[in-house]
């Protein structure tokens, strides 16, 4: 019998594309993908449930409450979802290969260009959360973490990533601007996930940077997507993240994933290249069949 791999929120941008596109990257592996709605990872029996019923060989663990306007209304919650239910699978995980999905945004941005060794200093409460569940992780010399950069992709649900909520605001002819000196490393969700899968399945432990290897602004991102959402770019507009008004936004979460880079079998690609190579390739990058 194949060995199995849970993946948790696999409702989710991440997630689902991890669900879907096993059958490909890993095909020696059955997967068990789990959404909010099957299970409630804050709950120790549910997790015990779905630990007998699975009986994985391997977790990699996205769901999170990832909002970061969701994490501010409700830190506990937040704690709940992001540390709680992360501690209870990776206790349930000591013996096998546990990968934790954390984020850029346990950084300040004042930097950029971050590596593995920068020390952590969150602005938010995700987070926070994140860098806590991180340290929780990692007390396993056999778990891993990987931080993931500004994600685009579209979801089954569509409403899981920033592509999919900048489409929708532009639907309901709401203006959005975006910062010229905000900066990440957007990486395609497809190019993400088989870096994950790759990792995963040969079990790399220890704390990992994943994203794009273009460093963008905000605006440049908005750009970028316009050329593929022409709907967009009426509605978009470029402004500076030092006129925001409401709490602290990190103004360079760019990080450098050399370090995973060196184990991967491919090169991780540039937003703005991949998209534009996808669209000379004459396919359409967003289309799931594709991955």
């Amino acid at each position: 019998m194949k060995p199995t791999a849970l993946i948790t929120g696999a409702g989710g941008l991440i997630g689902g594309y991890l669900f879907r596109t096993a059958a490909r990257w890993v095909p020696q592996w059955d997967v068990c993908g789990v959404t909010r709605a099957e299970a409630d990872l804050t709950d120790p029996a549910q997790v015990q449930e779905l630990w007998r019923y699975s009986r994985p060989a391997l977790v990699i663990h996205c769901a999170a409450l990832s909002r970061t306007g969701a994490c501010e209304q409700d830190p506990a919650l937040a704690r709940r979802i992001n540390v709680e239910a992360t501690k209870l699978l990776a206790d349930w995980a000591r013996d096998i290969p546990f990968l934790f999905l954390s984020t850029d945004q346990v950084f300040d941005g004042s930097k950029g260009q971050y590596v593995e060794t920068d020390p952590v200093h969150p602005l938010n409460v995700y987070g926070q959360t994140k860098a806590e569940a991180e340290q929780v992780v990692l007390q396993n010399p056999a778990h891993s973490v990987v931080r993931i950069a500004l994600t685009a992709g579209l979801s089954p649900t569509r409403d899981r990533s920033f592509v999919e909520d900048m489409i929708e605001k532009a639907a309901k002819g709401t203006k959005l601007t975006l910062f010229t000196d905000e900066f990440r490393c957007p990486i395609p969700a497809g190019p993400l996930v088989r870096a994950l899968w790759e990792c995963a399945v040969r079990s790399k432990t220890g704390l990992y940077h994943l994203g794009g290897s273009e460093r963008l602004s905000r605006w440049e991102i908005g750009q970028v997507l316009a050329s593929r959402f022409p709907e967009l770019r009426p509605w978009i507009q470029p402004g500076s993240v030092a006129d925001y008004q409401d709490p602290p936004r990190p103004p360079d979460l760019s990080m450098r994933s050399d370090k995973l880079q060196a184990l991967l079998s491919f090169r991780l690609p540039g937003f703005r290249e991949w998209l534009n190579s996808e669209a000379s390739a004459g396919d359409d990058p967003w289309d799931h069949s594709l991955l």
